[in-house]
């Protein structure tokens, strides 16, 4: 899945990110009244606009210290510590206006790229969710943008950045932290073995026994339960940014098997940082 065609990143990878950053600026540009855009709730957040925005560019700007090999201390990777981090963070930078935060998403997104292409590709970066590597990096870049570009576009009314490729690339990174998210409550004393298949994309595993997870690059021969779901839904339920028994009303989401009913369970089993 991450098989590198040239340079460090997997091939689209960098014209993912460049092009998720700059579709963020675009609505953040569309607004002129920027007193008001900034005040904005965002949907299902704490955060308004101007809040989630300046998360965003200062997001930008420690993946591009990550991937010069920096360790920055931002919580212990556990959802509680990460949302500590950032609101510590927010509380020391002032911007809020939309137009400069913009031109920040898009000119670390672009400094990121410069930066991660001198990395070993081998070599494993130090970052909140565990050690990744240089293309790991990019995925979770992607998929951080991603889910809060989803909200800015939600909470401005405006068309959201996502589709199936862009997903796709962002996938790497989600799966690789999906048995650190895990949400103890809702695993223990679950036993359940998932094959989960992205309309027109790639499937693979998801293992729960004795409290923990695993996800294997292939599904299990013999699923309790499969789940087809559509890219883009696929990654919003993971990010937590829609609920799951809406999305299978919508038929966004199905699933089948010995054990159905695990179904609308499943992105529960996790909490998005």
């Amino acid at each position: 899945m991450l098989e590198r065609a040239d340079g460090v990143l997997p091939h689209g990878l960098a014209e993912a990110i460049l092009g998720t950053a700059e579709d963020i600026a675009e609505v953040l540009r569309t607004e002129s009244d920027t007193d008001r855009v900034s005040a904005l709730p965002v949907p299902r957040s704490t955060w308004t606009v101007g809040e989630a925005t300046a998360h965003l560019a200062q997001a930008n700007a420690l993946m591009v210290a990550l991937a010069e090999g920096r360790e920055v201390p931002h919580g212990d990777g556990t959802p509680a510590s990460l949302a500590e981090a950032n609101e510590r963070a927010l509380a020391r930078f002032a911007e809020r206006k939309p137009g400069p935060l913009a031109a920040m998403i898009t000119e670390r997104a672009a400094t990121f790229l410069t930066v991660v292409e001198e990395c070993d590709p081998e070599m494993l970066l130090t970052t909140p969710l565990g050690p990744l590597s240089p293309a790991h990096l990019g995925s979770y870049l992607l998929a951080h943008m991603l889910g809060h570009g989803y909200d800015l576009a939600g909470a401005l009314g405006r068309p959201h950045m996502l589709d199936a490729r862009r997903v796709e690339l962002s996938l790497p990174f989600v799966l690789r932290v999906m048995p650190r998210v895990t949400d103890p409550a809702a695993v223990a004393g679950l036993t359940a073995r998932y094959a989960i298949r992205l309309r027109g994309g790639p499937e693979f595993g998801v293992l729960v026994a004795d409290g923990a997870v695993e996800v294997t690059e292939e599904p299990p021969a013999r699923p309790d339960c499969v789940i087809l779901t559509e890219p883009v839904a696929f990654l919003l339920l993971a990010l937590g940014r829609v609920d799951p028994w809406p999305t299978i009303v919508r038929g966004k989401a199905l699933g089948w098997g010995r054990r159905p009913w695990l179904a609308p369970r499943f992105p529960r089993l996790f909490r998005a940082p």
